[in-house]
């Protein structure tokens, strides 16, 4: 396998990592109006993601990084063309890790509280908007310059691949709730997660129709996101917590393995295909391209094991009660809830 197609593989896996991660980050902080009936509510949800958030968004910083060094056109040209949806994700990004580090600092929480509700929700609606707009292609001209405006990316297929990403990260965060909380949160979590079942699973299938793909292992993608999504259905009514958010995850992961099936050997389609980036015409050097592969078989293993501990080490429910002496939310022994 060429290192092109090496790297371009590695860097599909990288941002399936973020939005399997961070996809439920943001589907907490959409849900945390709707689930949260006081203060004690909006606190274990919020303390459900406390320990893991900033290092779920890494693999964004490492994607980004991976993207620019391997494929410098392509980061060029995405994100020139991109600046603006991007920029407004950056800051949604911002004011929502402001948010989880200052709400529990302030005697006023509702402001921090919107802040952490539109952090996530427009990142998740825009991250679909942004990728919808690489799989369908965009106006390049000869020289791989973004010749549209923001209204070219607002088209159709755009704004359903948003809809897909918000419906399809509130319901993997609805069942990460279920899978962290106790008592009536939980009950809150799970009934949730089964009312968005069929807008996700409609919305979804509707995306990846449209996005159109004549491989086997497209179809095979698709086929998983639509049993990854029945499954989580199927073990929530059943209250296995674990499996559910399992199959969520499945669903999360072929959506976005399909997607980067779909793209390759592209990695930015233009609407004339003679000006499109490729894994080819958009990669580094070949010596860039040995070095890197060299640095990530060393310190890739090391950061999956890392981050592997961290969610080993906060796997158990919250309780919903704060300790005596810390004021922290303790844990409950069975975290997996009959998975």
């Amino acid at each position: 396998m060429e290192l092109t197609t090496v790297w371009f593989v590695l860097i599909a896996v990288l941002w399936t990592g973020y939005f399997l991660l961070e996809g439920f980050d943001f589907g907490v902080g959409i849900l945390l109006p709707l689930l949260s009936r006081d203060e004690a509510d909006r606190r274990v949800i919020v303390a459900s993601i406390g320990p893991v958030w900033d290092g779920n968004e890494v693999w964004l910083l490492v994607a980004g990084g991976a993207t620019f060094a391997a494929f410098p056109e392509w980061y060029a040209t995405l994100f020139s063309g991109f600046y603006l949806p991007l920029f407004l994700i950056l800051l949604a990004l911002i004011a929502r890790g402001v948010a989880l580090e200052y709400r529990g600092k302030s005697d006023s929480k509702r402001g921090w509280d919107r802040a952490f509700f539109w952090g996530s929700l427009g990142p998740a609606f825009l991250w679909g908007v942004a990728f919808a707009n690489i799989v369908r292609g965009v106006p390049l001209d000869a020289g791989h310059e973004y010749t549209g405006t923001l209204f070219t990316l607002l088209n159709p297929f755009a704004l359903l691949g948003g809809l897909a990403t918000l419906l399809l990260f509130t319901l993997h965060g609805a069942v990460f709730l279920a899978l962290r909380t106790m008592g009536e949160l939980r009950q809150g979590a799970a009934r949730t997660a089964k009312s968005l079942f069929p807008a996700a699973l409609l919305v979804v299938m509707a995306f990846l129709l449209a996005a159109g793909g004549s491989r086997p292992a497209w179809w095979a993608a698709v086929a998983l996101v639509a049993l990854g999504l029945a499954g989580a259905l199927v073990a929530t009514l059943r209250g296995r917590d674990g499996w559910a958010f399992t199959a969520s995850a499945v669903a999360v992961v072929a959506l976005v393995a399909a997607l980067f099936i779909g793209l390759f050997p592209n990695v930015l389609p233009a609407l004339d295909p003679a000006n499109s980036l490729t894994v080819t015409n958009a990669a580094s050097s070949p010596y860039t391209l040995t070095v890197m592969t060299w640095v990530a078989g060393v310190f890739t293993p090391v950061v999956l094991a890392y981050q592997a501990w961290t969610y080993w080490i906060f796997r158990r429910r919250l309780t919903g009660a704060p300790a005596p002496a810390s004021g922290r939310w303790s844990h409950q022994q069975n975290p997996m809830g009959g998975a």
